[in-house]
């Protein structure tokens, strides 16, 4: 790990600001793949399977067929170790359970005039989910995308994912597609795969939304295909911000920070306290751990000290991180003062999110907290409004229309709304 260190003079708004846009800048970016992610795009619009074949057989290893045979998930199943089944099915009942909640009901207003409008809250009927693959394996991904998206009424998920050495999946990730119920998985990794989600080839039917965590390529796949496809995020490098007092076990909150930092050299994790030796110990036990274990990389920690937890807090609502833990005293009052964060931890870790604790672990990262949240059942439903206009209630509203719709310069606007009106006595049309 690489130690980064700040120190915040004073709560200034300008001051809290640099500090926060010194941290993100920490993260190193790769260069601009836009252009190549163009070149891909075009590819697989044109060339559809062959084309994501040759890329895929290119970028992620040789692959017989696209669409993994169904017996292979039940197989991947069977030969779950049971373990691994157990913290799969605690994490889907979780995931599941907390999803419930965001699955919203319709909404009736009725409006004085005496019409009524209702939200309609409906599920698209295809999900594509994009599975990160390739050197490490990530059931929990699908967990995290699929659950929601089922909880939702989705009713076709198409999982992508890169095949492994021997052609196919992951089988750990084929167990978890079977656990949640997906029949469709295609040993596809990279761009190529979101954009043939998105456009759709002679083996891959196309998609309403992708979602889903990637590389940048996978993220700018998304971005460029947004519009065409509905999508959850163009989501960035994970990052964990600890805010913390003197109080903090600095050897947990380092073990914390060196968790996340196993996600790639890119990723930001940072502590911010006002306590000058709890930053020191926790910079020098995570040093000693990052060096004592194979998978950590060489991610960047920021250690920030502020004159107080409240100008800390500060800090990490500029900062937006994905995960946020608060490691002090008085975590539960401070949560309330959190404005932008993708997920907030309070007396455990974030690897608890990432896993098995029901929250969702594809956040808003970048700073994208202050203005988005977790992917959730809402992400794979859409609002659509219902107007029932009886024949009064149009009388009552005509002239409203009318008169604005002239001032906008569209007069057969108001005339289509005055001709529908007709007279409030009569009844209304059949």
């Amino acid at each position: 790990m690489r130690p980064n260190h700040f120190t915040l003079e004073s709560a200034d708004a300008g001051h809290v600001r640099a500090v926060a846009e010194a941290m993100r800048a920490l993260s190193e970016q790769p260069g601009d793949v836009s252009a190549t992610v163009a070149g891909i795009l075009a590819g697989v619009r044109e060339g559809g399977d062959e084309a994501v074949l040759e890329l895929t057989r290119r970028f992620d290893g040789d692959v017989a067929e696209l669409r993994v045979p169904p017996e292979a998930l039940d197989e991947a199943l069977a030969a779950l170790d049971p373990e691994v089944r157990l913290g799969l099915d605690t994490a889907v009942a979780n995931v599941r359970q907390v999803a419930e909640l965001d699955a919203a009901d319709d909404l009736a207003a009725r409006l004085p005039e005496g019409h009524t409008v209702t939200l309609r809250s409906l599920p698209v009927s295809r999900v594509g989910v994009y599975v990160p693959g390739g050197r490490a394996a990530y059931p929990s991904s699908v967990v995290m995308c699929c659950i929601p998206a089922r909880v939702a009424g989705v009713t076709e998920i198409a999982v992508a994912t890169p095949p492994g050495p021997e052609g196919r999946p992951s089988a750990v990730t084929l167990a978890a597609c079977r656990l949640c119920g997906v029949e469709a998985v295609y040993a596809m990794g990279g761009a190529q795969a979101v954009a043939a989600l998105a456009y759709g080839t002679a083996a891959v039917n196309p998609v309403d939304v992708i979602v889903g965590p990637g590389n940048a390529y996978v993220q700018e796949a998304k971005r460029q295909l947004a519009g065409l496809v509905g999508i959850d995020s163009v989501a960035g490098p994970t990052e964990l911000l600890v805010v913390a007092d003197a109080g903090a076990d600095p050897a947990l909150v380092a073990l914390d920070l060196v968790a996340q930092a196993e996600h790639g050299a890119e990723s930001v994790v940072g502590i911010v306290s006002p306590d000058a030796a709890l930053l020191e110990a926790v910079s020098e036990a995570a040093l000693r751990l990052a060096a004592e274990r194979p998978s950590v990389t060489e991610a960047p920690l920021a250690l920030v000290r502020t004159p107080s937890i409240e100008a800390a807090m500060d800090v990490a609502n500029e900062f937006a991180p994905e995960h946020l833990e608060l490691a002090c005293e008085d975590a539960e009052r401070l949560a309330g003062a959190v404005r932008a964060s993708g997920c907030v931890f309070i007396g455990a870790g974030a690897a608890f999110g990432d896993y098995a604790a029901g929250s969702n672990h594809v956040l808003p990262t970048g700073g994208a907290a202050r203005f988005s949240g977790p992917l959730g059942a809402a992400t794979f439903r859409r609002r659509q409004a219902l107007v029932s206009l009886p024949r009064a209630a149009a009388h009552a509203l005509a002239p409203h229309v009318a008169s604005v719709a002239r001032a906008e310069g569209f007069p057969v606007h108001a005339e289509s709304a005055e001709a529908r009106a007709g007279s409030a006595g009569e009844p209304d049309d059949a």
